[in-house]
């Protein structure tokens, strides 16, 4: 017993290099576990995809070298170029965000007793209910980060760029799309948002279909569409804390991360939905980037009655133009600053650095 604990504890401390060396020892243990749709062929380990989607395109090396060119555990799908190793693996299947999720789980699998290797066999998924908040995990889950993907390039037209911390924020490259029930269905490209509660359990989801050039959304009646639980939730950017900042957009809420860099924020995806948002416990003072139509107007208000109710300081940030977006394209990143500093409370104004540059007010 103490030469097992001695074992658990030395992979508790190890870094992801070393636990993803762990992992490769036992790769096909892994395989078995988190790419359950898959089998066995010779050296490999055969599957769709590293989300455990049924298929032939990716392969995972089961036995070789302990690292560089040949080594376990390293995966590549023939069908995208997408390559990795078995942390890799348990991010994607499971769908986490943080790599503390991703670590824990290693070590969690990494202290179970190995059982001797069963024959494979194939496992059916169960199709999980249109529009439920498990088909909304899945798509997240199918789902892969925004660097370096259409995702990042339609942002960054909207001048935003800033894309820090945003593991919220998914792409998925062939998201299903249908107008209404009796339309084909369509392919198009998305940004995905996962949509949490406040502890951080993934509620639903948030699809905002993107044209292929990344120039803007895509030319389809509905580019926004969302799935899932999501009164009271919202798209989380940063952990909960003293002080917040929530909005409607997504683009809005990054647009104002652009100049309040440092305040946890959330999207809430629509004027009703915002009135609802759930506190926090550590919330105390809360900033409402207000929307300039009846129904922002009206989220607002409500917003702030039931904050003030909560004992939260309630802050309306209101842009020039329709949202913070529209100003941040309009003026520019420094206007944007000069727009919102005068109304952010003294005391957030250094704390969050929001000083204005070359002396500006």
């Amino acid at each position: 017993m103490a030469l097992v604990n001695a074992y658990i504890e030395m992979i508790m401390s190890s870094s992801a290099s070393d636990l993803a060396h762990h992992l490769a020892r036992e790769a096909e243990a892994v395989c078995r576990q988190y790419l359950s749709n898959g089998r066995r062929v010779g050296r490999y380990w055969i599957v769709g995809d590293v989300r455990n989607t049924p298929g032939r395109s990716l392969y995972v090396r089961l036995f070789g070298l302990e690292s560089g060119k040949g080594a376990a555990g390293k995966w590549t799908d023939s069908a995208t170029g997408e390559h990795g190793d078995l942390l890799d693996v348990i991010r994607e299947s499971l769908g986490f965000i943080d790599f503390r999720d991703v670590a824990d789980e290693a070590h969690r699998f990494l202290s179970l007793p190995r059982p001797e290797p069963e024959p494979p066999h194939r496992t059916h998924t169960v199709p999980a209910p249109t529009g439920s908040p498990e088909a909304a995990r899945r798509l997240i889950a199918a789902s892969q980060p925004i660097l370096s993907t259409l995702v990042e390039t339609y942002l960054r037209q909207r001048c935003i760029d800033r894309l820090h911390d945003v593991g919220a924020l998914r792409f998925h490259p062939r998201c299903y799309y249908r107008a209404d029930n009796e339309a084909p269905r369509q392919n198009w490209p998305a940004m995905i948002a996962s949509v949490a509660d406040l502890k951080g359990v993934i509620t639903g989801a948030h699809r905002t279909w993107l044209d292929p050039s990344g120039t803007g959304k895509a030319p389809i009646e509905t580019p926004r569409k969302a799935m899932g639980a999501l009164l009271g939730h919202a798209v989380r950017l940063g952990s909960s804390a003293e002080v917040m900042a929530a909005g409607e957009g997504i683009e809005t809420i990054l647009s104002l991360r652009m100049v309040l860099s440092g305040i946890p924020m959330m999207a809430a995806l629509s004027a009703a939905h915002l009135s609802a948002i759930l506190f926090p416990d550590t919330l105390r003072r809360l900033y409402i980037a207000r929307d300039i139509d009846p129904a922002g107007d009206g989220a607002v208000a409500t917003l702030t009655e039931r904050a003030a109710a909560a004992g939260i300081e309630a802050i309306t940030l209101s842009p020039r133009l329709g949202d913070f977006n529209e100003d941040l394209v309009a003026f520019g990143l420094d206007e944007l600053r000069a727009i919102v500093r005068p109304q952010v409370h003294p005391a957030d104004v250094e704390r969050f650095h929001l000083a204005a540059p070359s002396g500006r007010l």
